[in-house]
């Protein structure tokens, strides 16, 4: 089965941009009309913001869907609304409007982003850890102690979010130079995850470990030998044989 954006059918797409359903695929994401979409989630959203919505239309979904969220608070619009919305990509732009909120502490931007952070769809998922990534980088310290008490979270989603969120060099996002160098200050939140029964989890730590070894090698060898040393098993085993996957 193809999977461009020109595969998704007008009956879809249509359904898509009505925010009468979730996106199923990636790729079904990236073929949303955003500013059909924000008509049709928030119908009184004005004119004025759908024509800046159309004038973005070729640039990043991540740009596009950060000015969906500025639209959407100049316009008051209740969040809880947006969080409850069929469609992922209106909870996605909660997630930004979340992140975007002016005021507001990482401790409330953590509280107020957790159920987005476990929500039962990939997408949303992921726009919870984009969306606030900037912070938690901004404030290491305090972001990594935030975020310690999640990895022991009964949710394997809230758990590799995490590990997720501040991943050295990361995905459509840009890089934590302090991690790249230093990888060991996020310690705390990648200790308590080696024998992690998720895989889910499990991926992103190796993940995170393998951005790290691309600048720290010596240190993620070194990690891991202490790890399979400290937890044999076989969660632990596959960990550390993906972190290492880059190195020689």
């Amino acid at each position: 089965m193809s999977g461009g954006i020109a595969d998704v059918t007008p009956a879809r797409l249509s359904l898509l941009n009505g925010g009468s359903v979730a996106s199923a695929t990636l790729t079904e994401g990236l073929a949303i009309d955003f500013a059909q979409l924000l008509a049709a989630a928030v119908p009184d959203i004005g004119a004025a913001r759908l024509d800046r919505m159309r004038a973005q239309a070729a640039t990043g979904i991540t740009r596009r869907m950060a000015l969906a969220a500025e639209l959407l608070l100049e316009a008051n619009v209740d969040l809880a609304q947006l969080q409850g919305h069929v469609s992922d990509t209106v909870r996605g732009w909660a997630c930004f409007a979340i992140a975007a909120q002016t005021g507001a502490t990482l401790p409330q931007q953590l509280t107020a982003m957790r159920p987005l952070a476990d929500d039962g769809h990939f997408g949303v998922r992921e726009w919870a850890w984009l969306a606030l990534r900037p912070h938690l980088a901004a404030s290491l310290d305090e972001a990594i102690s935030l975020l310690a008490p999640w990895t022991a979270d009964a949710s394997e989603r809230l758990r590799r979010f995490a590990c997720e969120a501040l991943r050295p060099r990361g995905v459509w996002c840009a890089h934590i130079a302090q991690l790249k160098e230093t990888p060991q200050l996020a310690l705390p939140l990648l200790q308590p995850l080696r024998a992690d029964p998720a895989v889910y989890v499990q991926d992103s730590l190796a993940n995170w470990l393998n951005d790290a070894a691309k600048s720290q090698p010596d240190w993620v060898r070194s990690l891991c030998a202490q790890w399979l040393q400290e937890s044999p098993n076989a969660a632990t085993a596959r960990i550390c044989k993906r972190a290492q996957r880059s190195l020689a």
